[in-house]
């Protein structure tokens, strides 16, 4: 599995921890545009989790559409925690 995310362990676990962080964000971002039952407890487990993940960055835009809302509020530390280990990661194993 280090070979798959490079060959430090340090940096596999980086890249592991920041691609379970991205897929937790964009599986909330999939549950709130297809309706998913909030009632649920995965539903409800991965909300809780996302919107830790995304305190620094939830209503950072608001715009008027509730589905574009919670798109960039939740995709933007997505984007910023894979993009991030992933320098680090590249930095590691230099």
């Amino acid at each position: 599995m280090a070979r798959r995310y490079g060959g430090n362990p340090a940096a596999a676990i980086i890249l592991i921890a920041a691609d379970i962080a991205a897929f937790i964000l964009i599986l909330w971002i999939l549950f709130f545009l297809l309706d998913a039952n909030r009632a649920n407890d995965l539903v409800n487990w991965v909300h809780h989790a996302a919107n830790w993940l995304a305190t620094w960055s939830r209503d950072l835009f608001t715009p008027d559409n509730a589905k574009w809302r919670t798109v960039l509020n939740y995709g933007l530390p997505a984007l910023v925690y894979a993009g991030l280990a992933h320098l680090i990661a590249r930095r590691i194993n230099a």
